[in-house]
Formats: C-alpha cells, structure tokens, sequence
C-alpha cells in the first residue's frame, strides 16, 4: 500500500468552511438513537428509517418469544 502525495491530502482552495459550525448537528444525533449502516441490497429495500423501524417492530413479538425459549433452557 502506497502512502498518498502531500497534494492529495492537502485541503483544496476552492472548498470554503469559513461558515462552518463544529459539532453542530452532534446533540441532535446523540439523542435520536443509534446510527445502523444498512448493506446496499437491504437498502434497496430498506428505504427509510420508518420502513426498517415498522418492520423490526413487527418481528419484535418473534424476537422475544425465541429469546425466553433460549433464556429457559
């Protein structure tokens, strides 16, 4: 594996962040859950978080069933 050039680690001129806020969405994400990364065949689909949501909530009722069947032996 070959380490990249200066140049292409370097900022580049014409990207301007000199309106930007450090951690300004951070708050918002650590109180609105966890962040899961769907592989792109589930993503197609998967296509928002309500889908994925309604669909585990579902499957929850399953989950648990097989969890005290597992929990008791």
């Amino acid at each position: 594996m070959s380490k990249k050039k200066d140049s292409e680690t370097e900022m580049r001129d014409h990207y301007d962040f000199s309106g930007g806020v450090r951690g300004k969405y951070v708050e918002r994400l650590k109180n609105s859950g966890q962040i899961i990364l769907l592989e792109p065949d589930v993503a197609e689909v998967f296509t928002s978080s309500e889908s994925v949501n309604e669909t585990l909530r579902g499957l929850l009722p399953i989950i648990r069933t097989q969890a005290d069947k597992v929990h008791q032996n």
